[in-house]
């Protein structure tokens, strides 16, 4: 088989056939989707009805597992996570803001993996902002605001016991684990190089970014909520659009994501893992 790539037609996202992921994959075929991953940020790959060993060999291929804090993985598996819905769940959607996974690491993850399971038959959306892009697309005065910026990252709103899935969150169905370790902190430049492609972009957003080294916070929060507005913009995203036994990857460093609703009374389950951070990054 040829491997074909169709770009989204949006500002990320491009489609792979023509490879059978329930297979192992050779060394070109890796270096093909690596370059297609670079290059739009976001791969889906449609009919391709894996199993979670099939999961696990295709993580390795881009960097081994990265380490998910704040979730217990399935049964007899150690890095992989469900990301998981029930038909009769009424807790807040999760993760329905922007953000790039685990920026609040030392080392986040370069990418994450999603195997569909269950897909309802609405709804149910991810989104994707290309970060490249918005930062490309600046005014200079804007960007200059920005320039030079470290920002604090930390896990502490989302998954600190008082944190958006801490102890009083009641009623979910995925399995996340909040603890103090939340609240630790760890800095980052806000525009960076990408450690692969080397192309500008910025890294992760409000959320998990709290503030920035040596500005006060009455002074970030408005940047933060200036500079969320912006990323997120329209102009910048990818809307993807789920099947069963499709296999989605993303590059952190790149994009934020965001999930979307609209498939209340419906089951919904994908097989996560996360791709361990490029080791020059």
């Amino acid at each position: 088989m040829t491997i074909k790539i169709e770009p989204s037609g949006q500002a990320c996202g491009a489609e792979v056939t023509g490879v059978d992921l329930s297979k192992p994959l050779n060394d070109d075929q890796i270096a093909e989707i690596r370059t297609a991953w670079l290059k739009h940020h976001v791969l889906s790959f449609p009919d391709q009805p894996m199993t979670d060993d099939d999961l696990e060999r295709f993580t390795h291929y881009f960097g081994g597992f990265g380490h998910d804090p704040f979730f217990d993985p399935i049964e007899g598996r150690e890095h992989i996570a469900a990301i998981r819905r029930d038909a009769d769940e009424t807790s807040p959607l999760f993760a329905e803001n922007w953000h790039s996974d685990w920026s609040f690491q030392a080392h986040p993850p370069a990418g994450t993996c999603l195997r569909s399971i269950t897909i309802p038959p609405v709804g149910g959306d991810t989104l994707f902002s290309n970060q490249h892009a918005a930062l490309d697309a600046m005014t200079s005065e804007m960007r200059t605001k920005l320039e030079g910026l470290t920002a604090i990252h930390s896990a502490k709103m989302a998954y600190a016991p008082d944190g958006a899935y801490g102890d009083g969150d009641d009623g979910r169905s995925m399995a996340i684990r909040p603890d103090e370790s939340a609240r630790e902190t760890q800095t980052h430049p806000l525009i960076r190089k990408h450690p692969e492609s080397g192309k500008l972009g910025l890294f992760s957003c409000m959320g998990y970014i709290i503030g920035f080294e040596g500005m006060a916070q009455v002074d970030a929060l408005p940047l933060l909520q200036e500079l969320y507005a912006w990323q997120g913009r329209e102009v910048f995203t990818y809307r993807h659009k789920w099947q069963e036994n499709m296999l989605l990857m993303w590059d952190n460093r790149s994009v934020l994501h965001c999930a979307t609703g609209g498939y209340e009374g419906h089951d919904r389950l994908l097989h996560r893992t996360t791709i361990a951070a490029y080791q020059d990054s």
